[in-house]
């Protein structure tokens, strides 16, 4: 069976070169061209449709590096596509790829590289939760810093900038990621969003971090505490706490004794 081959790079000049470059290996490699995109979202729309079986995915992208990009589409790993990162030469990138046994192409691509990668692809398509780690592991190494959460939704993969975030919120085994203009279900732990955000985002109670650039203010409000209803009470009762205050919106998030310092010496 051909296999399936997306192209995603923001550069159209680029685009048409890998288009031409599959035209020219077409006998020696049969394949099918499904589509291509030049921006990470658009990409991950086209590519949730059409179900390729390899991604030819630019490592420089603006907005969103390609090893970023790679980290959502492993996600699924029943559906994830190989990887074939195509890259302008960095050294320290490329003993990433090496070590890791990433497949990548060299700009400019030469047929009888592309031709040699869609085959190799194939391999890395029979194990994509080995895919999946490779990449993490790459990341990790090249320092990759996330700049959007992946969020699953109605069958997509919506990107949600980290910056346009004002809290995370622990609810049950989901938490809540809310922006200025509405709310996202995020399948993730707490703990591990405070570590990797830790710049960006201050705990301020046991089940929510707010972005720091968010936080305008605090004041003192009533909370709702739910309590145990042993038949003497109602279920709740108001409480006295400080909670922070937004820009943006009227959500307001207590703050606990144990966080009440660092959020203190913050909004100084």
């Amino acid at each position: 069976m051909m296999p399936r081959i997306f192209i995603v790079d923001d550069e159209a000049p680029a685009r048409a070169r890998l288009t031409t470059l599959l035209s020219d290996i077409a006998a020696e490699c049969p394949h099918e061209l499904v589509g291509e995109a030049s921006q990470a979202q658009q990409a991950l729309d086209r590519i949730a449709e059409l179900a390729p079986d390899i991604v030819l995915l630019d490592v420089q992208m603006p907005g969103m590096t390609g090893i970023e990009m790679a980290a959502h589409l492993a996600q699924n790993e029943a559906a994830a596509p190989a990887i074939i990162f195509v890259t302008a030469y960095d050294e320290y990138a490329l003993q990433a790829f090496e070590v890791r046994a990433l497949d990548y192409l060299l700009k400019p691509v030469r047929t009888a590289r592309l031709a040699e990668a869609i085959r190799r692809a194939h391999v890395l398509k029979q194990s994509a939760g080995a895919q999946k780690k490779l990449i993490a592991d790459a990341a990790a190494t090249l320092h990759t810093v996330r700049r959007n959460f992946s969020v699953q939704e109605r069958g997509r993969l919506l990107l949600v900038p980290v910056n346009e975030v004002l809290y995370l919120k622990a609810e049950a085994k989901y938490v809540t990621l809310r922006t200025r203009e509405r709310e996202y279900l995020l399948e993730a732990a707490l703990s591990a969003l405070e570590q990797e955000f830790s710049r960006q985002f201050i705990r301020v109670h046991r089940n929510a971090l707010v972005a720091r650039d968010a936080i305008v203010g605090v004041e003192r409000g009533q909370l709702l505490v739910e309590l145990e209803n042993d038949g003497n009470n109602d279920g709740d009762r108001a409480q006295e706490s400080w909670q922070v205050i937004l820009h943006g919106i009227s959500d307001r998030l207590p703050i606990s004794r144990r966080q009440w310092p660092a959020v203190k010496a913050l909004v100084r």
